[in-house]
């Protein structure tokens, strides 16, 4: 792409501080009506030259903590964190956090590229990604992490984490590697081993998520697409925006499931067995289009992306149009609500209260593309029989201040079998614990 001159380069900066006011409306508008469940309302196609852009600015929490349901308390259990992302609670109790921040400065190929990217930093951590997994220890069970100790270092942007016979995997943003577990250990006893390098061309979507499964033998991994909607060409996206199957032993693989944008967590449904993700849609078709999703995944499925949403809802920028493809396309289990961009899935157990004994919980991270920002939560969808059955249920809010700046932005979120849901905040760089007032 050749160079922006001078003139068309302040123009974009003019829009771009435009676009992005000092501070934003307080959160008071919740995705709208119709916009969450499994059939959600998708309204008529917007398109212009810029889509809404408004960010929270960071905030921090200034000893405030965010705010949970009744019959609930939160704590930090750890801070000073560099860009937390996913965590894992291990046999013994401990929490293994992934620490980090990837993606290549990939060749912008529109001026609202340059726009975009702009807006998207001022929403961040000044923090130096930590390129690491901290693990976290509560020796006597009295809910205070008294040990915050490196498990593990010089790794590259690791994201999604599983524990299967033994064997630590963490997802990278350029390959599945595992190291050696054992029970209590608190720092791993060598560099880690590649299991099979994932797709780290470009990188625009650098996210690896990660789930085993059941049996151990296979794990999962959801790779995002280098391109809202193939603006860089099909050639970016050979092995992207699916979810792969490896075999854990191997490292041989194959595509699960496909035409998922950006599958950004992964988790296993207790019980079934089955495979479920939320992931983030496209963008620049409106404020209310397309909605983040959470479903399960079927095994050759292919869920639409580039050329068509919400199942067979025709993608017209696509070209060329594939209608064999979108034919084919299913649509996702269940709306979350147009950009709120999931980040975190965990399904909850009955230790975690009456409220939320059945169902799963999804951390939000936040919109940056609408003028309303939404997400910037941790909700609960209820199920039923295995099943998303009712609204989400806003349940660990507050990350928007009164002016509508950011104090934090959740990620993961991992249910702790004995009753804690375990909150990545990647903003103020803290994991959070909420647990049942006892």
């Amino acid at each position: 792409m050749r160079p922006l001159h001078t003139a068309g380069a302040a123009a974009l900066a003019l829009l771009a501080l435009q676009a992005a006011p000092a501070a934003a409306q307080p959160q008071t508008n919740p995705p709208r009506p119709g916009q969450t469940g499994p059939d959600p309302t998708l309204p008529q196609p917007q398109r212009g030259l810029l889509p809404n852009m408004t960010i929270p600015r960071p905030a921090g929490w200034n000893n405030e903590r965010p705010t949970v349901p009744e019959g609930y308390t939160i704590q930090p259990i750890a801070t000073d964190l560099r860009i937390p992302r996913q965590t894992l609670v291990l046999p013994n109790g401990d929490i293994l956090v992934a620490e980090g921040s990837g993606g290549k400065q990939a060749p912008k190929v529109r001026p609202k590229d340059f726009v975009a990217g702009f807006i998207k930093s001022l929403g961040k951590s000044s923090a130096p990604s930590g390129d690491r997994l901290t693990l976290l220890r509560d020796a006597d069970g009295d809910g205070t992490y008294e040990l915050q100790h490196t498990f593990a270092e010089n790794l590259n942007a690791p994201y999604g984490l599983a524990l299967v016979n033994g064997s630590l995997f963490v997802a990278n943003q350029d390959a599945l590697v595992r190291f050696d577990y054992r029970d209590g250990q608190t720092e791993a006893s060598g560099p880690p081993e590649q299991v099979t390098a994932l797709p780290a061309e470009i990188n625009h979507h650098w996210t690896k998520s990660l789930a085993a499964s059941p049996d151990g033998e296979s794990l999962f991994v959801g790779i995002g697409s280098n391109s809202n909607i193939t603006e860089r060409g099909m050639a970016a996206e050979v092995d992207r925006a699916m979810v792969w199957q490896i075999d854990a032993e191997s490292g041989a693989h194959r595509p699960y499931a496909t035409g998922i944008r950006n599958p950004t967590a992964l988790t296993i449904q207790p019980g079934t067995g089955q495979l479920w993700a939320v992931a983030n849609e496209r963008d620049e078709i409106g404020p209310d289009l397309v909605p983040d999703y959470l479903t399960s995944v079927k095994e050759g499925a292919f869920y639409g992306w580039p050329y068509s949403y919400w199942g067979q809802n025709v993608d017209e920028r696509v070209r060329p149009q594939d209608p064999q493809k979108v034919a084919a396309a299913i649509a996702p289990d269940y709306a979350l609500g147009s950009h709120v961009a999931a980040l975190g899935v965990d399904f909850s157990t009955p230790a975690m209260g009456a409220p939320f004994a059945e169902g799963a919980f999804v951390g939000e991270h936040g919109s940056w593309n609408r003028t309303n920002p939404v997400g910037y939560k941790v909700v609960f969808v209820p199920f039923r029989d295995n099943r998303p059955a009712g609204p989400p249920q806003d349940v660990v809010t507050g990350f928007l201040n009164e002016e509508g700046n950011a104090r934090g932005r959740p990620v993961g979120v991992t249910v702790d079998p004995r009753g804690a849901l375990i909150i990545a905040d990647d903003l103020s760089n803290t994991v959070w614990r909420m647990t049942p007032a006892r």
